[in-house]
């Protein structure tokens, strides 16, 4: 296995981008990506702990449920969870993030990049409601770079083309975490009916 070291060496696998690349960088927020983020009902936040491990969170309501304040400025609503808080925490100790803003049946994506601050601000949890429920805090993003990226991803992937999808794929946590515990297939089953309740009455 021949393990990649340096840049130099990842060039000579890669390349350089063309000229025009580096000229779809933005350090704030245009017309396009503001337009984009009121259409979008979906992102992924990435943050890191002080020790540099990632994680990636999926965050999505009614779209156009990110706050654009400014070019630079973003508030993205806290909903409720699993409450195992691994992104906030992780914003407590790494301030850095980065956001893929997406919209059902564009190929295309936004990706933002900033340090964030977690607020527990009554009138800004008020203000990005959804549902009649009010954020359960705010994640406050300050905008340091933004750009669209190419489609080539998602038409590889074929992710908006629904004659290309397996068959649906459910999840069972009462497999994943009742059975670990001992329980009998009853108590599985119930808890997978919780889920399901859970779905729908407490979004």
């Amino acid at each position: 296995m021949a393990r990649i070291e340096s840049v130099e060496a990842l060039r000579s696998l890669i390349g350089h981008p063309s000229e025009m690349v580096p000229h779809k960088i933005h350090r704030e927020l245009n017309a396009r990506a503001i337009g984009f983020i009121g259409r979008s009902p979906m992102l992924m936040l990435s943050t890191t702990d002080a020790n540099g491990n990632a994680t990636v969170s999926p965050k999505g309501d009614p779209a156009g449920f990110v706050h654009v304040e400014d070019s630079r400025t973003l508030l993205i609503p806290e909903r409720k969870g699993n409450k195992l808080i691994f992104s906030l925490a992780n914003i407590l100790a790494n301030r850095g993030v980065g956001l893929i803003f997406l919209v059902p049946g564009t190929c295309e994506t936004l990706r933002v990049q900033g340090e964030a601050e977690l607020l527990d601000d009554a009138e800004l949890c008020e203000k990005v409601h959804a549902r009649g429920n009010k954020a359960l805090l705010v994640i406050h993003v300050r905008v340091t770079e933004c750009y669209f990226h190419c489609a080539k991803a998602f038409l590889r992937a074929q992710l908006w083309k629904p004659d290309s999808w397996l068959p649906e794929y459910r999840i069972s946590f009462g497999k994943l975490l009742v059975s670990k515990m001992g329980g009998d297939e009853a108590a599985v089953r119930q808890f997978d009916q919780f889920v399901e309740q859970d779905y729908k009455t407490n979004l």
